[in-house]
């Protein structure tokens, strides 16, 4: 029987690339305190710069015991800020995707034997056979290809796993350490990706691997929701299935807290660990969003999140198992975001948001059949090098005056969203809305450009600016209110309307997201 006058709360953490973010919201979603550690600043014996550790042939890493001890920090912090643990009914993370964990034999057996008198770092020191590759290591070229020849082909890789292999990604970090450590690989009791390792502290065993963060690997068939055999052959040996475990649902409960919290910190003995997951995946939970809804982050690099109903199968992008109720997501990442923007604004304009937003004004919607393509930096998506492309509505090259390629610059970017994200599977319907978040979400014109393109109504938040953090305290909620059938009174997140299309949007922008797809098509490839 749940006691209803007790006070709940809910826990929820974000162990990001350069600090570790720690938040608790109580039963209405509303934020009651907040802690965080940056990894630079107040762990300087570990020496990393922006998190991590770089190598010389484009090896990035971090030490696993960074995280534990940033662990510790935090949790002190949220003892200081006030937190009564005793009130929390379960908690659940985030953690920057396609980092792995390479945990020591004997690992699980001292997860499980913590003593409460001793910080966590100091008990786990020896338990990680290495540093952890993170998602920046770019030193798995050669890998990534051997695993699309062994499983035929970089679009049936995508079929099967939902992206080609990216360098990044795990299951080619893998097949590197296997092939060129094959000690460390030998000595290695358990992967886990970074979200699972830290899961793993508080229940005091190996946590399982989530499907939604799993499928971020090139390892996890996203139809079958099983460890793909040929991917794993082309990674390891027989081994590396029980290395890895069998991954579960992003929203099963793992256990009960560790004993050593119940002791340390005061927390209830039946307090809830939700299962772990990728950033991007819990901002999907944190946004709210549904089947047909579009999360937009417009920031250093603009990243669209959609839930989807089917999973596609692009060469480009990634589509990943969902961690909330739409069956799978798509995250698409495009290099030219808000650098972009402001760079192109600097050349057109000068230093200056206003004089910009008086080009935009002295223009209509279509631009007159203006169209450009602004790619300051390689693109990600489609894969293509620097460039700048603009055409008239003839099709043909030309320098048209700053305010047609203002406007140009920023309907090229909703354009190319929406193709790719259409091309991944996104139907619009009359329900959809975009949820709008990161830096340049309070450009008003921006955003009326991506409503007018997307033909449906763009939203921004109103709780909390980091929607992985507030997506896993969300998340821990959500499934500690199932398995209890509580009913929690925060259970929608609430949004404003910020623009919404004008009726004849449709009418202008589909034949130019036609022509855009024709330019894409023409543009040069990067390998």
């Amino acid at each position: 029987m749940i006691d209803e006058t007790r006070k709940k709360t809910f826990l929820g953490f974000d162990f990001s690339t350069q600090r570790l973010k720690a938040i608790v919201i109580d039963d209405k979603y509303e934020i009651q305190q907040e802690a965080d550690v940056e990894f630079d600043v107040d762990l300087p014996e570990f020496r990393t710069a922006g998190g991590v550790l770089r190598g010389e042939h484009g090896e990035v890493t971090a030490p696993p015991l960074l995280w534990v001890k940033a662990l510790d920090m935090v949790l002190d912090r949220l003892v200081v800020a006030g937190v009564d643990f005793s009130t929390v009914e379960a908690l659940s993370g985030a953690a920057q995707q396609h980092g792995s964990v390479w945990w020591a034999k004997g690992a699980e057996a001292k997860l499980a034997s913590l003593t409460p008198d001793g910080f966590l770092h100091t008990q786990l020191a020896t338990v990680f056979v290495c540093d952890s590759p993170v998602w920046m290591d770019s030193s798995t070229t050669a890998d990534c290809k051997a695993l699309e020849e062994a499983v035929g082909g970089p679009e049936e890789l995508a079929k099967i796993t939902g992206s080609r292999a990216y360098e990044r990604f795990t299951g080619p970090q893998i097949r590197k350490m296997y092939k060129s450590k094959p000690r460390v690989y030998g000595a290695t009791e358990k992967i886990s990706l970074i979200s699972s390792f830290a899961c793993s502290l508080f229940v005091g065993k190996i946590a399982p691997i989530d499907l939604s963060d799993g499928s971020g690997m090139n390892l996890l068939d996203i139809h079958t929701m099983k460890w793909c055999d040929k991917a794993l052959e082309a990674c390891g040996d027989e081994t590396l299935k029980q290395k890895l475990g069998e991954p579960v649902p992003s929203v099963s409960v793992v256990g009960s807290i560790s004993p050593y919290f119940v002791q340390r910190y005061g927390f209830k003995p039946d307090c809830k660990v939700v299962a772990f997951t990728g950033d991007n995946c819990s901002a999907l939970a944190g946004l709210r969003l549904r089947s047909g809804w579009v999360g937009l982050s417009l920031g250093t690099s603009d990243t669209l999140l959609l839930g989807l109903e089917e999973p596609g199968a692009p060469v480009a992008g990634h589509v990943l198992v969902g961690p909330t109720s739409a069956p799978y997501m798509a995250l698409l990442c495009f290099a030219n975001g808000s650098l972009t923007r402001q760079a192109e604004r600097d050349r057109l304009c000068g230093p200056s948001w206003q004089a910009f937003d008086e080009l935009l004004r002295s223009t209509v919607r279509g631009n007159m059949g203006y169209m450009g393509i602004y790619y300051n930096t390689a693109e990600i998506l489609p894969r293509a090098p620097s460039l700048r492309v603009v055409q008239d509505s003839a099709g043909r090259p030309c320098n048209p005056a700053p305010q047609f390629e203002a406007r140009a610059l920023l309907e090229g970017q909703a354009l190319s969203a929406r193709a790719h994200s259409e091309d991944v599977g996104l139907a619009l319907e009359r329900s959809s809305r975009i949820v709008a978040t990161g830096g340049a979400s309070v450009n008003t014109s921006l955003l009326q450009i991506f409503a007018d393109v997307f033909n449906t109504p763009v939203y921004v938040q109103d709780q909390h600016a980091n929607a992985a953090l507030l997506g896993a305290a969300m998340r821990a909620a959500e499934v500690w209110a199932q398995e209890t059938n509580t009913q929690l009174s925060g259970s929608e997140v609430t949004v404003s309307p910020v623009a919404k299309p004008y009726p004849d949007a449709e009418k202008i922008y589909s034949p130019m997201l036609q022509r855009y797809r024709k330019m894409l098509e023409e543009l040069p490839k990067l390998n």
